[in-house]
Parts: C-alpha cells; structure tokens; sequence
C-alpha cells in the first residue's frame, strides 16, 4: 500500500514530467533537418531573398520580419513558397507564405516569437525549382517560448 507521502511525491513527478516537451528547442540540425525536407534535398544558395530582422530583439515575444525576393513575378518566373525557419525554437520550421504570379510583389512581412538568441533562415521557393535563402543571426534580450509554442 502506497503512503500518502509517495503519492504527493509521484504526482509531483508527473506534473514535471508534464513541463518537460515545453523546455525542448531545436537545434541548428533540426533547422537543417527542416530546409532538407522542404527542398527535398535540392541545393540551396545564397542570393535572392533579403531578410530584414533586427539584429537585437528587446522582446523575443514579437520581432517584426520581413522577407522581400528578387524575382519579376511572372507566370514562367516567380515565387512559390517564402518558409521562415529557426534554429532555437521549439519548432524549426516557424511559417510558410505561399505565393504565385498575381502576388505582383515577392515582398511578406510578420511578427515571429524567438525563444533564445539565433540564426533565422528565409527561404525561397521559386518556380523552375531552385531555392534560395538568407540567414540571419538575432541576440534575443527577453527570451518566448518557455511554453513550447
């Protein structure tokens, strides 16, 4: 027969075990893991695709992104996917715009919830198959996703 004692002490256990999948993050092999499933291993280069962040985020709550692509936008030429992915989030992979011709304009700006200081990658999808991208490193003064979200 359990004491009360060892109940309290295994219902506290569980209740912190519970906490435990909020305080995982990503890792850059995970972003990595990430960029490989989305081009489904297509090289990627550098080029094309500016990532506007600040380089110091007071509040990892809410840092305004922008992801602008050079690209004439038309039916033969033009964006498909703009993904923008983490490297210390809880999730890797944060968004995805998906984008056509009629868009005019390969230009998509959000707010994003950064959980520790990192490298933010936008990607770009383009029609004829190729993928380009951006990273930059932010340094995060008020971390988010202590709850894994």
């Amino acid at each position: 027969m359990q004491t009360r004692r060892q109940i309290i002490v295994g219902a506290g256990l569980a209740g912190g075990m519970a906490l435990l999948p909020g305080l995982v993050k990503a890792t850059p092999q995970m972003r990595d893991e990430a960029v490989a499933a989305l081009t489904k291993g297509a090289t990627v280069r550098d080029g094309r695709v500016t990532l506007t962040i600040p380089s110091v985020a007071e509040n990892g709550l809410s840092v305004y992104t922008t992801v602008s692509v050079e690209s004439p936008m038309t039916a033969g030429d033009h964006v498909k996917a703009i993904h923008i992915l983490s490297e210390q989030n809880p999730i890797a992979h944060l968004l995805t715009w998906h984008l056509g011709p009629r868009a005019g304009v390969a230009k998509v700006s959000t707010n994003i919830r950064l959980g520790a200081s990192q490298k933010v990658t936008a990607l770009a999808e383009m029609s004829d198959g190729s993928f380009w991208r951006d990273t930059k490193s932010v340094i995060v003064t008020i971390a988010a996703c202590i709850d894994g979200g």
